[in-house]
């Protein structure tokens, strides 16, 4: 894992990288930011650099530390993640015994994922571990609550600030990964992160939800019975089982529309479908557009208050033709 293949977040990558190349390291970190943007891939590069017997602000990938920490078998690497539903005082006690022993490479380094829910007990444990460490090491805590960690293990170690990655910038890296056109533009504007948009581009249930959803459209626009639409290519598929999905991708649909009649056609996100979208934006005004958008929300409405899911689709579909 190296800083150079995680993409966007400059701003941690230069406080990291320069902490490593002029040797003023922290004895500890807080990752905070939201989930998805790359702050476990962060701590990986970062710890993997700092042990890295070649390379200086950048792992070198090929020497007997790197290989350790690529195949997860670095004796002084030590990641935690929460036993359940949080990170307990028996798993800091369990890291302190580890500490205890002496280094293999003259530091330790431990990783706590999701800090902010440790117990009470565990993070006071954690308190006097950063205050009086047994030997040489450094702590990464990794969470998406900063503000919720004790203050005083929030002022005993240095923050990096993790910021949400864009659409474009996470539809780059996916697409440079080889993943499909079309699913990628539509899984950025329905993630919260690269890694979520990653694992549902490689969910079947979600290319087929977004190819029936299309389908729908084009039999609204043909005239086809709504009723035998939703009932064959909807309530007797798997999709039936994901309709917040179906109704958000709709949502991104009407926006399609409104975005070629504004002339925003390199915005699209169903780029596969632009031909047919063009030819029917123009079908009705930005206002009818707009007013689609609104029927949806109120079904995604109605099927959270447990509406029968068939009907509110039916309705919705003929409202919308």
């Amino acid at each position: 894992m190296t800083f150079q293949s995680i993409p966007g977040q400059d701003r941690a990558k230069r406080l990291l990288q320069n902490a490593l190349r002029t040797d003023k390291l922290s004895h500890a970190y807080i990752f905070a930011g939201p989930a998805g943007s790359g702050r476990k891939r962060m701590a990986r590069a970062f710890v993997q650099a700092l042990f890295c017997s070649e390379g200086t602000d950048e792992a070198c990938g090929r020497c007997l530390e790197c290989r350790k920490l690529e195949h997860g078998n670095h004796p002084d690497l030590h990641w935690i993640e929460p036993d359940g539903a949080s990170i307990k005082i028996d798993q800091i006690r369990e890291l302190q015994q580890q500490f205890a022993y002496r280094s293999a490479s003259g530091m330790k380094v431990y990783v706590l994922n999701e800090a902010d829910k440790m117990t009470v007990q565990a993070a006071n444990s954690l308190l006097k571990f950063l205050e009086e460490p047994q030997s040489p090491s450094m702590a990464i805590l990794i969470t998406e609550k900063g503000q919720a960690l004790l203050p005083t293990i929030q002022s005993r170690a240095q923050w990096v600030p993790f910021a949400p990655m864009s659409p474009e910038q996470m539809k780059e890296a996916l697409l440079a990964e080889g993943h499909p056109r079309e699913l990628v533009h539509a899984a950025v504007h329905l993630a919260s992160g690269l890694d979520a948009a990653r694992e549902l581009i490689q969910i079947n249930w979600f290319a087929e939800t977004r190819n029936g959803m299309i389908q729908l459209m084009k039999d609204v626009a043909n005239q086809t019975s709504v009723a035998v639409s939703v009932q064959q290519k909807v309530m007797k598929t798997e999709i039936a089982e994901h309709l917040d999905m179906l109704l958000d991708m709709l949502l991104l649909w009407f926006k399609d529309m409104i975005q070629i009649a504004v002339g925003r056609k390199s915005h699209l996100v169903f780029v596969d479908q632009a031909e047919w979208l063009a030819q029917h934006s123009f079908s009705r005004s930005i206002g009818g557009w707009l007013a689609c958008m609104d029927r949806t929300m109120e079904a995604r409405k109605r099927l959270r208050s447990n509406a029968n899911a068939q009907l509110v689709l039916e309705q919705l579909l003929i409202g919308v033709r």
